[in-house]
């Protein structure tokens, strides 16, 4: 589905309703740069993937404003039209204290949902008083909400884990709102949510909502299972839905996307080609075989296998030496929580090691990038590269993935992908790997380095129109259709 067609349907679809889209994350951040305000996309692939649909869309999102100019750019209602050069729609923006942000978002979301939600290896903490935060900080977005609901019936959208809460407390002060959710990482199987103090209550949160997203249709089931599992419910496996307390919530999956047109039209600029070169030669980049990664810096994303296997196919294929560059963006996150500052400490480690083993007087295999890279320069790399790795260990979907197929223009490039991502079901023309293996894994580097042109180009087409036909405006088109069919 094209953005004007989206535009054009929503609009009809949405005219009896009025459209507020709810998360922690907002799509737009002002910050002081010494004396003036400049506003950032931040790297978020929920804010990125929504932003196109709220430009199409109109309606109001409602956010916590964490940027230090935010309180500055706001109107008496707490609002600023975004995005700053194009004003389609409102930003509400919600204030938390210190205290509730570090026990709302860096404790309970964070080092207890997060860990719980995706299976790699690292313990939930759970804490009573960030539990007591979170409850807090959910009853405060729901006032906020509340706020903005007028004569016309509210389609409340509500984006992942960190407003798990929300839906029953929307319900309970407008039974009126349709209460929509998607949920944008894994969800375990029963048996690793059992551990979690305060189950009953996230999931009768959930159970507020009419319909429930989730990315892949094993995530729909583990939650059916789980609720199944652990409340009086009564699951309807065959019309995938619940019945809890008299009321039916529907669980779905839709594989998220991006805007596609976008991305590839601003990728084919002359600016992007401008910026190649820059780049090049900033950073040296002189071998002929270039890799990329794109990853926050999180536990989840498997950066220590991916370093892992590249040492390994060096070992193996000494030839590459000096040809070869990896680029690795990372873009910094949660870095006071103990289990993000040890990730970040062992992918420098491991940088150093590989880079140590492997250096020459003017040439190292590894180039690390740990700060956040302009949406010009990260389509420049994507167009540089001759592969993408994206090895997570376990992941919701991932839109770097589609992103980076977006970006390559020409259709040459090689995208080596995880199999724990929800992507990989779809994008089946990837070299799929298990990043946990790492001779496998760099077998699979040596592949796709040395996979025939044709080859090449024929898998990059096949997985373009993937992306292209599956972009954003068909997520969000099936998504709120079907919240309006059951309403």
């Amino acid at each position: 589905m094209r953005k004007g067609h989206f535009q054009r349907v929503i609009k009809e679809k949405l005219k009896d309703y009025q459209l507020l889209v709810v998360s922690n994350r907002e799509p737009y951040i002002h910050n002081w740069k010494e004396d003036q305000i400049e506003c950032i996309r931040p790297a978020s692939g929920l804010t990125i993937a929504l932003d196109p649909m709220m430009r199409a869309c109109g309606g109001v999102w409602v956010a916590h404003g964490s940027g230090t100019a935010d309180r500055e750019t706001v109107d008496n209602n707490q609002k600023v039209r975004v995005p700053p050069e194009d004003p389609r729609y409102e930003l509400k923006r919600v204030w938390l204290s210190k205290e509730e942000e570090e026990g709302f978002y860096y404790g309970f979301a964070n080092e207890a949902l997060w860990p719980l939600c995706h299976i790699a290896y690292t313990r939930p903490v759970f804490k009573a008083s960030d539990w007591e935060y979170y409850k807090k900080v959910n009853h405060l977005f729901a006032e906020k909400v509340l706020e903005e609901t007028g004569s016309e019936r509210p389609l409340v959208f509500i984006q992942d884990y960190h407003l798990a809460l929300l839906p029953r407390i929307i319900k309970e002060k407008n039974p009126d709102a349709l209460t929509v959710q998607f949920w944008h990482i894994p969800w375990p199987n029963p048996e690793a949510f059992r551990i979690c103090p305060w189950k009953k209550e996230l999931l009768e949160g959930l159970l507020g909502n009419d319909l429930l997203g989730f990315h892949i249709r094993y995530h729909c089931n583990n939650f059916i299972d789980t609720v199944d599992r652990e409340l009086e419910a009564r699951p309807d496996r065959e019309r995938s839905a619940i019945v809890y307390k008299d009321k039916i919530t529907y669980i779905r999956h839709f594989p998220i996307s991006i805007d596609f047109d976008a991305i590839a039209e601003s990728a084919a600029k002359k600016e992007v080609e401008e910026e190649v070169k820059r780049l090049k030669i900033k950073y040296r980049l002189l071998g002929d075989v270039i890799g990329v990664g794109v990853d926050r810096l999180d536990y989840t994303k498997g950066i220590p296998e991916k370093f892992r296997a590249i040492d390994l196919f060096l070992d193996q294929n000494p030839e590459y030496k000096k040809r070869f560059v990896y680029i690795q963006l990372g873009a910094p996150s949660r870095e006071h929580i103990p289990s993000y500052k040890q990730i970040n400490d062992e992918i420098d480690e491991w940088v150093e090691k590989v880079n140590w083993r492997h250096r020459t007087e003017y040439w190292s295999p590894i180039l690390f990038l740990r700060e956040h890279i302009p949406f010009l320069s990260m389509l420049a790399f994507y167009k540089m590269s001759h592969f993408c790795i994206v090895s997570s260990l376990q992941d919701g979907m991932n839109l770097v993935a589609k992103e980076y197929i977006a970006a390559k223009t020409d259709s040459n490039g090689v995208l080596i992908l995880s199999r724990f991502t929800g992507a990989s079901r779809e994008l089946n023309e990837a070299l799929l790997i298990n990043p946990y293996a790492a001779d496998e894994f760099a077998q699979t580097i040596k592949e796709a380095i040395e996979m025939p042109p044709e080859e090449g180009t024929r898998r990059m087409k096949k997985l373009r129109e993937i992306v292209r036909e599956r972009n954003i405006y068909r997520w969000a088109d099936q998504i709120l259709t079907k919240a309006i069919q059951i309403s």
